[in-house]
């Protein structure tokens, strides 16, 4: 069995060289609906790139996302509108994966890139909280607020805090208000690691971070004869095959700009 990725299938979808997204958070839940979505804005010439995708450790998943060349199969599964759904999609979006852990300056070089839109994560609920241990010389950051703000700091001074380089934030945490939260969780620590009201200023006016609302069922990666069965339909071996209900939504709070 052939495994997914490498340069002859890639050459098949529409390679997208340019980086409009900056997400944290690798896990399954994020492949079967965030990548989706924007995918799917990427078709329609809504986002012009791709994503970069961060994990906070050097996991399996880095590993398994950079073998693939950034694919993976989302199989969409079980009833719309009255009728048996059961689709695979091969979602061709992810231009990188890359380890916080290992790879920081590659991170911090992403949100220097002109080209970046929006900030993307799903860090689990206990990921949007205040560490008061965490500092910007620890390279990278401990917390998921600690690298975003080390990150947007990064990008304000390369762009020397121009308000038009401001970023979209949909995390997709559930956390009520996630968006107010994580913003004022990146103001708390801008604060306390002394980046200067100039800094401050330019993350609560240039920037957009929205709450959201998430809602779709993704089971993850199928396993034994179901993972078999798969397999021999597609014709190839996929370690992040990636299976959710056909029914999706992402509520994002925001003014007309985001119509």
């Amino acid at each position: 069995m052939t495994a997914l990725g490498g340069a002859e299938l890639r050459s098949r979808v529409d390679r997208r060289p340019l980086e409009s997204t900056l997400q944290f958070g690798t896990g399954g839940f994020l492949r079967g609906f965030a990548e989706y979505f924007i995918q799917e804005a990427v078709r329609q010439g809504r986002l012009k790139g791709g994503v970069v995708v961060v994990g906070s450790t050097g996991s399996g998943r880095i590993g398994e996302l950079a073998a693939q060349d950034g694919l993976y199969t989302l199989l969409v599964r079980g009833k719309e509108s009255g009728r048996t759904v059961d689709e695979p999609e091969l979602i061709h979006v992810i231009s990188r994966a890359l380890s916080a852990r290992d790879q920081w300056p590659q991170v911090l070089s992403v949100a220097r890139d002109p080209n970046l839109e929006l900030v993307v994560s799903n860090t689990t609920e206990v990921g949007i909280v205040l560490d008061e241990e965490d500092r910007i010389d620890l390279n990278p950051p401990r917390s998921f607020p600690g690298k975003l703000t080390a990150a947007l700091f990064e990008r304000a001074r390369a762009f020397d805090f121009d308000p038009l380089r401001g970023l979209v934030v949909l995390p997709c945490e559930l956390v009520e208000r996630n968006g107010d939260t994580l913003r004022d969780i990146v103001l708390d620590l801008a604060s306390r690691w002394g980046l200067g009201r100039a800094f401050a200023s330019w993350v609560a006016e240039a920037n957009t971070f929205c709450n959201t609302l998430v809602d779709r069922i993704v089971p993850g990666t199928p396993g034994g004869a179901d993972a078999l069965q798969l397999e021999a339909r597609l014709g190839y071996h996929d370690a992040l095959l990636t299976v959710a209900e056909p029914y999706r939504l992402w509520a994002i709070e925001g003014d007309d700009a985001f119509a």
